[in-house]
């Protein structure tokens, strides 16, 4: 009887023995050997038989056979084997560096064939990430009858930087972190710096420290584009990446950060003008006055005001901005946020974008910690109370409108509202959110998420389309539930 499966470590030594013998080699292909030889802990091409551990988190299926993919999550490295066939099956890995987007161009890592008289063969092992040029990676499996068609087990990595959900999103999410632009997405601005915030609090709540690169990559690559200092004619751009830098000061403690913060706080304060009464304006060639804008000006002046020490000028800024927008009636009646301001200066009565929600709970809060006013978390309280209870569809929060996709700006949405609300959430010591935002983590982790552990938009369940915007908001969510 002819062995069809490789699970023993014994088996995988035979196999590796006899493949010289039976003119076939577990790596034969000039195009695996033509590909990039990547060393971690280990180099690629390892014989799994020297692997401790044999954990199968996919499989794929093609005219009866099995393709599976194979882990050694202790060396980080993968396998795959092809199972039920007969000679000349071939079988192969594909390794990608951004998520299972693309893949290394005809490498078929490992690809060989099933010897004669076998009904079963795998490849030898091949690194999951390249450490040394910061490439987090995903392996698949790839089977091919002889003369049929391929199939390929779903995108997997092992568990190195994915001990834990939220590490195992941030890992994922780090998987679109462009190296060259050193941006997410390629060119993602402000939902890039959504994203890299995202990415920084994890590093805080979780203390893996693997992306800690991220930071100071970003910044020197992208400290002198558009107008210099993250500073550009959309004054919530320039509020995001304020934050952004706000984040990174305090997990590095890295003076450089703190500068930018406050050059973008400069920037949105020379665009306050008297249109509506004050606050600052969305763009510098225009004079719409909205939420999100004023929102992120007030955390980011409290911000400023409790890291500098004897600073008075940010907190008196902070106090305008609060005066202004608190009576701007931008609050409607249910005590949710609308877009902001018409002609008329009145609410315009557009979505209550689950971000103007949340940014607002993260800026009293940390106005509240600039003033030691305590009716500033009673207000905060009582906008929570609102959006967690009308923003929810069966039990699980949903963005007004929310789409099938992970492009464009509406995706990171979610993720900034639930930063503000885990951040007041803290605050309080009762933890009033925490059994929400635990819900809607759970929600999300069981019902819309990949064996790569990325995610989709609809935290209920759904399209499981993916993308960072999409991965930057599940993060935040489980930064949130966890921190």
């Amino acid at each position: 009887m002819k062995p069809s499966r490789f699970t023993s470590t014994a088996l995988l030594a035979a196999l590796t023995t006899l493949s010289p013998l039976l003119g076939v080699g577990v790596s034969e292909s000039s195009a695996a050997a033509a590909a990039t030889v990547i060393c971690n802990r280990y180099c690629d091409g390892r014989d799994p038989a020297l692997s401790a551990q044999d954990r199968v988190p996919v499989t794929a299926g093609v005219s009866s056979r099995s393709v599976a993919l194979h882990f050694d999550d202790a060396g980080a490295m993968g396998w795959a084997s092809i199972d039920d066939g007969a000679p000349g099956d071939r079988v192969w890995l594909d390794r990608s560096m951004n998520g299972g987007r693309t893949w290394e161009a005809g490498s078929r890592l490992g690809e060989t064939s099933v010897p004669s008289g076998w009904r079963g063969w795998r490849t030898q092992m091949y690194n999951v990430d390249d450490w040394n040029t910061q490439g987090v990676g995903a392996l698949r499996a790839c089977g091919q009858p002889a003369g049929g068609a391929i199939a390929c087990t779903p995108w997997a990595r092992t568990t190195w930087n994915a001990g834990s959900r939220s590490t195992a999103a941030a890992t994922a999410l780090m998987m679109s972190f462009d190296r060259d632009s050193k941006l997410f997405g390629g060119n993602g601005w402000w939902t890039g710096a959504n994203a890299l915030t995202a990415i920084i609090d994890n590093i805080r709540i979780s203390g893996m420290r693997s992306y800690a690169y991220a930071i100071a990559d970003t910044y020197e690559k992208n400290i002198a584009s558009q107008g210099g200092q993250f500073r550009n004619e959309y004054l919530d751009d320039t509020g995001w990446w304020g934050l952004a830098w706000i984040a990174a000061y305090d997990l590095t403690g890295d003076r450089r950060y703190l500068d930018t913060a406050r050059a973008d706080a400069d920037h949105m304060y020379a665009n306050w003008n008297g249109t509506c009464g004050g606050g600052v304006r969305w763009s510098t060639n225009g004079n719409y006055k909205n939420a999100i804008t004023n929102e992120l000006f007030l955390q980011l002046t409290s911000a400023l005001h409790n890291r500098i020490p004897g600073d008075t000028m940010y907190l008196e800024q902070a106090k305008r901005e609060w005066a202004w927008f608190r009576n701007s009636g931008m609050i409607n009646g249910d005590r949710l946020i609308n877009d902001g301001l018409g002609d008329n200066c009145a609410n315009n009565g557009q979505p209550t974008w689950t971000y103007n929600q949340g940014v607002i709970l993260g800026a009293l809060t940390e106005f509240h910690r600039a003033t030691g006013d305590p009716g500033l978390l009673t207000t905060a309280r009582g906008l929570a109370d609102a959006s967690t209870v009308r923003l929810q569809t069966e039990g699980v929060l949903r963005e007004p409108g929310e789409g099938d996709n992970c492009t464009g700006d509406g995706p990171s949405f979610k993720g900034a509202y639930v930063r503000g609300l885990g951040t007041l959430n803290r605050q309080l010591s009762d933890r009033p959110y925490a059994a929400a935002l635990t819900r809607w983590a759970n929600s999300a982790y069981d019902r819309n998420r990949n064996a790569l552990d990325q995610y989709g938009p609809h935290w209920s369940g759904g399209s499981t389309t993916i993308g960072y915007g999409c991965q930057q908001s599940v993060l935040d969510l489980l930064n949130a539930a966890t921190g």
